[in-house]
């Protein structure tokens, strides 16, 4: 069978309530099921470019969240909330027509579970991977201490030394220690982060991002009742960490358990911002559980 061939993106700008969205369109000719939106968050739409190639028979929309990359905001030094986020991919899928099909993972995951509470006739089936909720793990409040204290680490020490916890936070196995943040840490040149403070405090993840995200408490209830059919989804090498926990722990509240997916919490990922995974099991994993198969 001859694959549909998939032309160049598209690109268009979307203007939003304090905001000005960058989102791509990958047209395929003869597609008939619904388009296939593809997103994280804060990571941008230059992190999906493996991933979408592996649907040519699908039009496939990537974006990137305000602030991200080519996306821009009003006022940078301002959180950034799921639920402005859901009301950014509603704007979208209003201007590529819904319903979507939808992939979001991580922090995408998170604004994807707001959107379908706000908007629930948007999305027909959702694969939520890896939404790092913290309110829902038995270690909430060191959880939630952490991302506080890595917050709060940015804004007196900058980039580097934040980015550093971070990265330790999210690969953690295991139950988040009360005393994460004031615990040694390595170098951030260990990391080939910034040793110097520049003085922004602006960053889309540490500054915008990180406290709106992990802090978020789903509306339940707004998620049961949408028709949107919610797959949530772990990777296989992240077992243990805080982001496969906390799915863990939704799929007990919502009464879905997860589907494991290969590799890790990058597992969809071929090389984009330095990160390799399995990014051909994971299109096929996938498209499996987009067409009901799993």
């Amino acid at each position: 069978m001859t694959q549909p061939e998939t032309t160049q993106p598209e690109t268009h700008r979307l203007a939003v309530p304090g905001a000005e969205l960058a989102y791509d369109v990958r047209p395929s000719a003869g597609a008939t099921a619904p388009p296939l939106l593809l997103f994280g968050s804060p990571m941008a739409a230059s992190g999906f470019g493996t991933l979408a190639r592996h649907f040519p028979d699908r039009t496939v929309v990537t974006y990137d969240p305000r602030g991200a990359e080519r996306s821009t905001k009003g006022d940078p030094a301002t959180e950034s909330t799921p639920e402005e986020h859901a009301d950014d991919l509603h704007r979208i899928i209003a201007e590529i027509g819904g319903p979507v099909d939808a992939f979001a993972t991580s922090g995408g995951a998170i604004n994807a579970l707001a959107l379908v509470a706000q908007h629930p006739g948007d999305v027909r089936t959702l694969v939520a991977h890896e939404p790092p909720l913290a309110p829902l793990v038995a270690d909430r409040e060191q959880a939630l201490a952490a991302t506080e204290g890595i917050h709060r680490l940015y804004l007196a020490e900058g980039t580097g030394p934040a980015m550093v916890k971070f990265i330790l936070l999210v690969s953690h196995e295991g139950p988040v220690p009360e005393d994460f943040v004031a615990a040694p840490a390595p170098s951030p040149e260990q990391f080939g982060l910034p040793t110097e403070d520049d003085g922004s405090r602006d960053d889309v993840l540490l500054g915008q991002n990180l406290l709106s995200c992990t802090h978020y408490e789903q509306d339940t209830d707004a998620i049961r009742s949408a028709p949107t059919r919610v797959v949530l989804a772990v990777g296989a090498g992240s077992e243990g960490q805080l982001a496969s926990r906390a799915t863990y722990a939704l799929g007990e509240v919502l009464g879905t358990p997860p589907t494991v997916f290969p590799g890790d919490h990058g597992g969809f990922m071929g090389g984009e911002y330095g990160q390799t995974g399995e990014p051909e099991a994971f299109a096929k994993t996938l498209r499996e559980v987009l067409d009901g198969q799993s």
